[in-house]
């Protein structure tokens, strides 16, 4: 048995039990993958998945078993390397985030460049997913850390929440459009009698989007969903309809094709979370990344939070709206008090 293949196994059971999505997520090949499957199947003793001729069709009582174990053994296998790369003052390694498409695109650029800057042997791995696999990749150990936003509350409680910035969802609009030649923001109802462009999780009826057409009893017309917000932007110049995203999404300097519509009274504010697995060991560097990104989080604050598992509440102060948050442009040491 190997840490290769309790990586494996995880790997599978986070994607859903889909080899090849488990595969392109642990950079393998998917006949490599199966065949290490085998192997760890063969020395257990017992299957750790039905089958369905190829295809893994669910999870055994055993496998879950093991697959609980695996997670544990993984999770301390990092945090003992983690260990042993601060004390030895390592400044090299990689750094791998989950995320979703914009958080990537428009949010995480300046504070990875800072960290690139000030860590030149440090290799950043982004990953853009979709909202509800942002989470599953963090408690599957496959990277560091999460930032994924919600707008009720903060994420499920299996990790460590730290609040990083607030935002508000944007409306957009072709200049000519009527509703941008207006002179006032537009209304839930003029929303409603057009078509509408947003992301993915607009669909879902949790959505806070729906949740809000519905609080007026009225049905949101949705034409098309993306997890790019470049698309959407793409298809409201197509005239396709009027797109809703986040308000980080839109640059003036480059959309100039289009207008931007205030939506702050129409939907419920979101904040941005950097999410970290519980009782997780960081790389000192890691631990300057979320300092860049949050400067607001006090980094002794954060190593308290993971020390203790997340027990207790933290009173995280003046966590920044999107519109004030400043990014530095390199990543500040810590300061080191002599005694």
């Amino acid at each position: 048995m190997t840490l290769t293949q309790l990586r494996y196994l995880v790997a599978i059971a986070d994607a859903g039990l889909n080899i090849t999505l488990a595969a392109e997520r642990v950079h393998a090949t998917q006949p490599g993958l199966s065949k290490l499957l085998r192997q760890l199947e063969d020395e257990l003793g017992f299957q750790l998945f039905h089958r369905k001729g190829r295809s893994l069709h669910a999870i055994t009582h055993a496998g879950t078993q093991v697959l609980e174990r695996a997670r544990t053994i993984l999770a301390e296998a990092a945090n003992i390397r983690s260990i042993a790369a601060n004390l030895r003052n390592e400044a090299h390694g990689t750094l791998r985030i989950a995320t979703t498409h914009t958080q990537a695109r428009f949010a995480l650029p300046g504070a990875v460049a800072a960290l690139s800057r000030s860590y030149p042997q440090v290799s950043v791995h982004l990953q853009p997913v979709s909202d509800s696999d942002v989470i599953s990749l963090l408690e599957g150990g496959l990277v560091d850390l999460a930032i994924v936003s919600t707008t009720a509350g903060a994420p499920p409680p299996s990790g460590i929440a730290l609040p990083a910035y607030r935002w508000n969802r944007i409306v957009v609009a072709p200049h000519d459009h009527p509703l941008a030649r207006r002179n006032r923001p537009p209304t839930l109802e003029q929303l409603a009698a057009l078509p509408l462009i947003s992301y993915d999780s607009s669909l879902k009826p949790d959505s806070s989007l729906t949740r809000a057409f519905h609080a007026a009893n009225l049905q949101p017309q949705i034409a098309m969903t993306a997890s790019d917000a470049d698309l959407i932007k793409t298809y409201v110049r197509e005239g396709l309809g009027i797109g809703v995203l986040a308000e980080m999404a839109f640059q003036p300097e480059h959309d100039t094709d289009l207008r931007q519509l205030s939506a702050d009274h129409l939907f419920a504010p979101c904040i941005t979370w950097i999410v970290l697995r519980k009782e997780s060991v960081l790389r000192e560097y890691a631990l300057d990344f979320i300092g860049v990104f949050a400067p607001h989080l006090e980094r002794r604050a954060v190593s308290n939070a993971l020390a203790n598992a997340g027990v207790g509440s933290v009173n995280w102060p003046g966590v920044p709206h999107w519109r004030e948050r400043r990014v530095p442009s390199k990543v500040v040491e810590p300061v080191v008090e002599a005694h």
